[in-house]
């Protein structure tokens, strides 16, 4: 029993015996601690080959300096968004989707006026904790190919690999449709059907769909996402309007 940890940490850790005559060491291990948003939501942690991620989607009402995220409920104020306007909300504005889905966050909010990036680690924290940050296009294609997917596969528009998305999702149907194809959620990624807002601020795919922001433009009004499907093991690799609401992971810095 250890007490006394901080949020956010990586401990290292041994078993020891000691005698008269002198102390013996095992083996060196090590682990991570939850990530502690700004608002004090807890999200517990997995390490993936190389990247730790949160198990969690992002649920933060304020950026990590304390500056509040404004929340956009009615569909006619999301659909009039400037390009420079920061947006969030829970799935068709239930405040019970909060908790289980986290937030929608469209791309602006998610990097919090940061310059694109599609370097490994990104360098962007947005609307990421303290010691976190959201994954770039390439972040995501090293999960993907720790997971089984080659490189062309990963640098390929749209569905790709064979079940690596099957790996991400939570193997529960109590969230996804009972036709979950392929959910192992063997990397404990535990990725779940959150659905999105699109730009027009009409909300849909709770239950069928999970999308995730990246890093990384595509074009000038466009950024690179990931989404998860029921009805396939696959992962998509497409990109999006940023004025749509979708989820945020955030990795480990």
């Amino acid at each position: 029993s250890i007490t006394g940890l901080e949020a956010n940490g990586k401990y290292y850790v041994r078993a020891y015996a000691s005698n008269n005559i002198e102390t013996k060491y095992g083996v060196e291990l090590y682990f991570f601690t939850h990530c502690k948003d700004i608002d004090g939501n807890i999200y517990p942690v997995v390490e993936i080959g190389d990247q730790v991620w949160m198990t969690e989607n992002l649920k933060a009402t304020h950026y990590a300096d304390g500056t509040a995220i404004p929340y956009v409920e009615s569909e006619s104020e999301w659909d009039d968004l400037e390009y420079y306007e920061k947006a969030y909300c829970w799935f068709k504005n239930v405040p019970s989707n909060r908790d289980l889905f986290g937030g929608l966050y469209n791309w602006i909010t998610a990097m919090n006026g940061a310059k694109e990036s599609d370097t490994n680690p990104s360098g962007v924290q947005g609307v990421c904790p303290d010691g976190w940050h959201l994954p770039s296009d390439s972040e995501w294609k090293e999960l993907e190919m720790h997971l089984g997917m080659s490189q062309s596969q990963a640098d390929t528009l749209g569905w790709r690999g064979t079940d690596e998305g099957g790996q991400l999702k939570d193997s529960e149907t109590v969230h996804w449709q009972s036709s979950n194809i392929g959910a192992t959620n063997s990397s404990g990624f535990t990725a779940l059907p959150g659905g999105n807002r699109n730009y027009k601020g009409l909300f849909s795919g709770r239950g069928g769909f999970a999308y995730f922001w990246t890093a990384t433009e595509y074009s000038g009004s466009n950024a690179w996402t990931r989404h998860l499907y029921h009805g396939t093991a696959q992962v998509n690799r497409y990109y999006h309007s940023e004025f749509s609401g979708f989820s945020v992971r955030c990795v480990r810095d």
